[in-house]
Parts: structure tokens; C-alpha cells; sequence
């Protein structure tokens, strides 16, 4: 048997994202800084979020998120400090590694609100923590992410009664469409997102009993080039296409509200739906859902002490605890002009 691994604290790291009209616009610089992202498109997106108030959910729902966490982490008795740090907006992952370090804190896990494999849900996120450390100086913690988690039991079984709340009193023929962001495919083949998405799905599928209805996986959320080839069917391309009188949307990509749900499924996906006299149900999202949160300390639990049960359904088996070493790097630009 493996000794136990010592740690301090527990880092929730999230993407972030704006609270106040005043943020929105340094937050989309911040996004997309080095991308050559026009400013007038910028301009359009933060539409979106002035539409819905100025703000997005998601640090809402972090809040949330980090005090189930606290509940869960005192029922199991780990005496970890609680930290949060976002990659795009405050509190920012390099304000509070510098608190961490401020505080003592030597060793810390990282949970990531991010349950997929890509470059952009799990290489970056890792990328990020190492830059924030590195800026915190030589006493910075070593934070170690903690294993993708899309077919944790506690990731599987939330979206399962999120899912089943949805369907109460739907059509016989409704249609289920399991959304998740879209990717270009040169970064798909890069990494086991697209099917890591599609096991999740199969597995609430299942587990739900989705027999008198079609499902489906989509993508949403396309951005770039049209030249540039992503995964498709888009969801509003879908919701189009289909005959049922009402579609049920679960945004199984994302673990919280943000704005690629509030706009994309619930303005414009659900616009497309009125268009066609559909009834448009969304799934709400899990991250304040008890077992999540439980999920995450099992997933501490697993890293403390290595020879401590790997929960995974399916047949793929638990992620490792290491990402395998070239796991989700950003592929490398073709030599054709975009």
C-alpha cells in the first residue's frame, strides 16, 4: 500500500468571468489577448453579456460551488484550506497563489472546473496553475491538478437527475441533445475530448433510460475562420433539422452557467426552437449539485492516499492521476494560409 500524500489546501480554479458592465470588455481583452480578435467583434460578444446584465454566472456559481466544497470538506474530515483562483478574471489564479504562498501553503490540489480532456479544458488550465506559481517566486506551492472526471460516478449521476427533472411532462417524441463547446479538429484529434463528450452522454443516456426518445451529441459555442473545420452538428443546425415537437438541451460540456449557455442555448438555440413551434427545455448545469461537490473530495481522497479507489463508469476506466505526457498540446498551425 502507497503512504498517504500530504497536502494543505484545495484550489478551485475556474475560467472566470465578468460581474460588473465596467468588466466585460477587460475581460474579453483578456480572453483572447494574442489572438488578433477584431474589436469590433469583441464589441459584439459583450452584447451578449450586457444583455443578460453585465455579468456572467459563473463566479456566482463558484461561490456556490466552494461552499459545498467547505461542507464536504469538514464531513470528511480533511483539514484543507479553501482557495479559488480564476484564469481570466478575479480572483485571478496569480493573486492567489501569491496568497497561498503568503499563507504557508506548500502543497495543493487543484480541482478544475473542467471535466474533459483538450487543450483548452485541461493543457491550459495546467499551463496556467505552472505561469501563476512561477510568478508567485521560489516559495509559490506546488499545486497538482487532480484527474479528469467525465465518467466519475459523481459527474454522471448529477447530469442524470438534471436531465430527468427536464424531461418531466415531455412529448413522447421529444428530441435530447447533449451540447458541449465546440473545437476546431485539428485540436479534437489532439486530444480524447470528442470522445470522452460522447462517453458522458452514452452513459446519462443509459443510466437515464432513453428509450422513447432520439438523442444526440452537438456542439456549440463555433468561433474562427470558417475556413478552419470544427466539430459539428452545430446545435441550432440540429434543433433545425429535427422533427420532434419539443428538444430537450443538457449543456454536457460545461460544469456551471456561463455565457455560452445563457446566449448560445438560451437565446439563440431557443430562438431557432420558437421558430420551429418547438417546446425548447435546457437541463440546468451541476456544479451546485451536492454530489458534485462530493465527487471532488473523493477525487482529493484518491490523491492522498494513492491506493485509494478510482471510480469510473463505462468501459474507459478512471483518467490517470498524471496527464500522460503530450496530452492536449495545442496542435501546431498548418503551413496553408488561414
Amino acid at each position: 500500500m502507497e503512504s498517504s500524500q500530504h497536502y494543505d489546501a484545495l484550489l478551485l480554479v475556474s475560467f472566470g468571468g465578468p460581474e460588473r458592465p465596467e468588466d466585460v470588455m477587460p475581460f474579453l481583452r483578456r480572453v483572447t489577448a494574442g489572438r488578433d480578435v477584431p474589436e469590433e467583434r469583441l464589441r459584439d460578444v459583450a452584447e451578449h453579456y450586457h444583455a443578460a446584465g453585465g455579468a456572467s454566472p459563473l463566479n456566482a456559481q463558484c461561490r456556490a460551488l466552494l461552499e459545498c466544497l467547505r461542507t464536504e470538506l469538514v464531513a470528511a474530515g480533511l483539514p484543507l484550506a479553501l482557495y479559488w483562483g480564476n484564469r481570466n478574471w478575479h480572483p485571478l489564479l496569480e493573486d492567489t497563489l501569491v496568497r497561498m504562498r503568503d499563507d504557508g501553503v506548500e502543497r495543493a490540489l487543484a480541482f478544475v472546473t473542467s471535466a474533459y480532456g483538450s487543450h483548452s479544458s485541461c493543457r491550459q488550465y495546467i499551463d496556467d496553475i505552472a505561469r501563476a506559481a512561477r510568478a508567485a517566486g521560489p516559495r509559490a506551492p506546488v499545486v497538482e491538478k487532480l484527474r479528469l472526471y467525465y465518467n466519475h460516478p459523481g459527474w454522471v449521476g448529477p447530469w442524470c437527475s438534471s436531465l430527468e427533472r427536464a424531461l418531466l411532462g415531455a412529448a413522447r417524441d421529444a428530441a435530447v441533445l447533449f451540447s458541449a463547446h465546440s473545437i476546431p479538429l485539428a485540436m479534437a484529434a489532439a486530444s480524447p475530448y470528442e470522445q470522452q463528450v460522447h462517453e458522458t452522454a452514452r452513459l446519462v443516456a443509459g443510466a437515464v433510460g432513453l428509450r422513447r426518445v432520439v438523442w444526440r451529441v452537438v456542439w456549440q459555442s463555433r468561433s474562427g475562420g470558417p475556413g478552419t473545420p470544427w466539430l459539428e452538428p452545430d446545435i441550432c443546425d440540429a434543433i433545425e433539422d429535427s422533427a420532434a415537437t419539443t428538444v430537450v438541451v443538457v449543456p454536457i460540456g460545461f460544469v456551471s452557467d456561463h455565457m455560452e449557455v445563457i446566449w448560445d442555448l438560451d437565446v439563440e438555440a431557443a430562438a431557432v426552437a420558437r421558430k420551429k413551434d418547438m417546446r425548447f427545455v435546457r437541463a440546468s448545469t451541476v456544479s451546485t449539485d451536492p454530489a458534485f461537490a462530493r465527487m471532488a473530495i473523493q477525487l482529493v481522497q484518491e490523491r492522498m492516499e494513492r491506493s485509494a479507489a478510482h471510480l469510473a463508469s463505462g468501459d474507459l476506466g478512471p483518467w490517470p492521476d498524471t496527464c500522460p505526457t503530450g496530452h492536449c498540446l495545442l496542435p501546431q498551425p498548418s503551413s496553408s494560409r488561414r
